[in-house]
Order: C-alpha cells, then structure tokens, then sequence
C-alpha cells in the first residue's frame, strides 16, 4: 500500500538563497574579498562544528548565546559535546593556535560563511545566517584597532550606504573591569526589586550583561549605573584616545556610548559597532572590538588581537534599499537548435565559445524554434544562435543579437540577424561581447 510522501519545508529561520538572489550574493562576495584584500587580509576557513567547550570558554558561559541559542548535540560516536558555530572568532582563535599561525609575526585573516543560533526568527535575525569575521592577530597597538573601523567606512563608501552610523567604547583593563564590577554589584543590589529574571540570574555572575538588558522598564535603572569608563587608568584610557585622535585624522564621526558592552565576554578595550535605524529593532550592522585575552584563554601564548563580524543579511538588506537590485543573465549566448546532427554541433560550438570566454546554454533537449527562443529571451542572453539543416549545409550560424543594453554597438545590432562562418564565430562573438 503506498502512501502520500508529505513534502518537507526548510527549518523556520534557515533561509533558501534562490539563483536570482544567489547572484547578487556573488556579487557582494566579490566586492567584499576584493576590499578585503586591499588591507592584506586573507581568507581562512574553519569548520562549521566544534567542541563545545571551546565556545563555552571562549564566549562565555553566562551570554545569551551559550545560555539559550547554541545548537549543541552529542556525538553518537564517541559522546564529544559538539556545537554548530554560532560566531567565528572563537574558532579562528582556536587555530591561529593549533596551527603556530601567529609564531613568526602577526597575522591578518577573515572567514566568511554560515552561523547558527537558536533565536526566534525576523528581519535581520536567522537561524542560520552568514557572518564575515575579521581579526588582527598578534597586534596591539589603537593604529590596527582604528583602521579596522576606517576600513568598516571604507566599505559603507562602495556600497554607497550613507546611513550608518558609529558607536564607539572601552572595556579597559581587567583589572578596571574588576573594580567596576564591584561598583556595579553594590548598585543593582540597591536596585534588586526592579530586576527582571535575567538581571537577577546575572547580577553576580557577570553583572555587566545587566546593562546590556533590551527590557525598557530597566533602561532608566541601566543608564543610571556605574559607568565602565570612569574606572579606566592612564593606559587603557591613552589606547582608547589613541583610537579617536586616528578616527577624527580620517574625519569618521562617532559617538561614545558608554553603555557599550557587546554580547561576548572576550572583549577588553576598545569596542564598536555600527548601527543603523533601517532595519528596524535588528540595527546593528557590524559589531567588534579588541579581546587580547582570547587567543591565552584558549591555550595559546598570550598575545593582542582585535577583529570585528559583519551581518551579510542586513548589509545585504540594507545595500538592497539603496542600489536597485539587478536581474543577472544566466548566460551571454543562447544556442537554439533542430535536429539531432545540429544539437551535437551546438555543443562543440558552445565549447569553442566558452574558450574564448564567453558564458553559453545550449538549448537542453528538443523544442520548436518559437519556445527556444523564448527560453533564450528569459535567460537574459544578449544573443541567440541558430543551427538547423541550412546554416549545417552552409558552415555557418545564424546569429540573432537580442538586446541592445547588453552590446558595445547598442542600437546598431540589437534585433539583427546576420551569418558567421563556424570558424569565425568565437572572434566575432568575443569582440561583440567583450
């Protein structure tokens, strides 16, 4: 007895990425790594799980993110505690580490690629979603902490995002952290009967997430706290004027928001993130900051680092309000054809076509002349070549240029129809196109 195969949907908040919508992701991707590269970072790639302990340790064991959005299994194997990588440095750090990356001199590296939390979906706010993360190995000094933000408005200028802005704070020293920490406990003790569940689980065990609380009933209390800031000494203080003495050279505006903390517990110094208000409640676009204690924290010789993770999705959103999207062809050349002899030499001619550069479909399969063509309309090419019986017996093709828009020679060629011997085509059709 057979039975109906119910179809199978994607998991809420892990998102299919369509070809159209696939392309301009291409697009951006490109970009992206072309900016990248002009400030001498180079890709790396880590794996998508981990052990878990390395995200425990390293993001911190009292964070949203290992207290509620890890998707964390056992291995069946050999009961290793695994977890799908919910941010990328803490990995990166891991091996910069187990591979001696930052043994002979300092190292600047990015990933780029999916992350996983267990949130509650909306715009701006996946499941799965694409992070780029960018980190500074093995330097210390607020020169490397100010040009990553100077190269953050780098890419704003070739996005042509105009609207973000910059936020910007220091975390000092852990010592600092240590006395504003007390400071910090003594207040929210006074303020003990206003405390939501979180801020009473958290008001010990890592008070200055409190802070960092998105329940408006306590923003009076949160603005109202010790700040951070006020603890610093001479040298935090001296690093993080370093940082804005840089910024104000290179005429990039910000704000000191001391209430800055970020949502992992890796950060000392200098932290920053560039928000936006066009993207509704999920306004940060990019967030980072300095944590010179990680790469010691995890088992390395302890050394400086600072990096930052961009949101792909909301830049991509954001990018999408701004510069149309465009529709992508699928190829430059479409090869209509009739006849099992003229199929077989569409496929050789499509080779040739494809040496000299050129993207190209052969028509799959059978069909009139009136439905390939109008699958060769939809496909975006810019010209349509025709074999048969005739353009076979005489060596040549019949070539058809589509759309004006898409050729060097505009209106000149576009709705023409011409013959160009076998052996002359790939030239022809290459300083056409080119």
């Amino acid at each position: 007895m057979s039975t109906t195969f119910q179809k199978v949907a994607a998991i809420r908040g892990m998102n299919d990425i369509l070809p159209g919508e696939g392309a301009r992701w291409e697009r951006f991707e490109a970009l992206v790594r072309d900016w990248l590269q002009q400030y001498g970072y180079r890709n790396m790639r880590t794996p998508v799980l981990e052990q878990t302990r390395l995200f425990t340790r390293g993001i911190g064991e009292v964070t949203d993110i290992v207290e509620k959005e890890m998707y964390t299994f056992t291995d069946s194997l050999n009961g290793e505690s695994l977890t799908l990588r919910p941010e990328f440095t803490a990995g990166a750090v891991r091996a910069a580490i187990e591979h001696n990356l930052i043994y002979d001199r300092p190292q600047r590296v990015y990933t780029m690629g999916q992350v996983f939390r267990h949130e509650r979906p909306q715009r701006g706010r996946y499941r799965q979603f694409h992070q780029i993360s960018v980190e500074a190995l093995g330097m210390s000094g607020p020169d490397i902490d100010a040009e990553m933000i100077v190269m953050l408005a780098r890419l704003w200028k070739l996005l042509g995002l105009n609207d973000i802005r910059l936020e910007l704070n220091s975390l000092g020293a852990s010592e600092e952290r240590a006395a504003h920490r007390a400071a910090l406990i003594e207040y929210l003790e006074r303020h003990r009967d206003i405390l939501d569940e979180d801020g009473l689980r958290r008001m010990y065990s890592n008070p200055l997430r409190v802070l960092d609380t998105k329940n408006p009933v306590l923003q009076e209390m949160a603005n109202g706290a010790p700040r951070l800031f006020d603890f610093l000494g001479a040298e935090s203080r001296a690093h993080f004027e370093g940082v804005c003495q840089r910024l104000d050279d290179a005429g990039i505006g910000y704000t000191l928001n001391p209430r800055l903390v970020r949502g992992l517990d890796y950060y000392n110094l200098t932290v920053f993130e560039w928000v936006t208000d066009r993207l509704g409640a999920q306004g940060t676009v990019c967030g980072g900051g300095r944590y010179d204690g990680l790469i010691g924290l995890l088992g390395g010789k302890p050394a400086p680092a600072v990096g930052f993770a961009i949101g792909m999705e909301r830049l991509l959103d954001l990018w999408s309000q701004v510069v149309p999207v465009e529709v992508v062809p699928e190829c430059q050349i479409y090869i209509v054809h009739q006849g099992e002899a003229a199929q077989r030499k569409a496929a050789g001619i499509a080779e040739s076509l494809r040496d000299a550069g050129l993207a190209v479909i052969v028509h799959a399969g059978t069909g009139s002349f009136k439905s390939q063509f109008k699958r060769a309309d939809g496909s975006g090419a810019s010209v349509a070549i025709v074999l048969g019986d005739d353009e076979l017996a005489q060596g040549t093709a019949s070539v058809k240029y589509l759309r004006a828009d898409a050729l060097p020679d505009g209106e000149a060629l576009a709705g023409q129809q011409t013959r160009i011997p076998f052996d002359m085509l790939a030239q022809a059709l290459a300083e056409h196109l080119a």
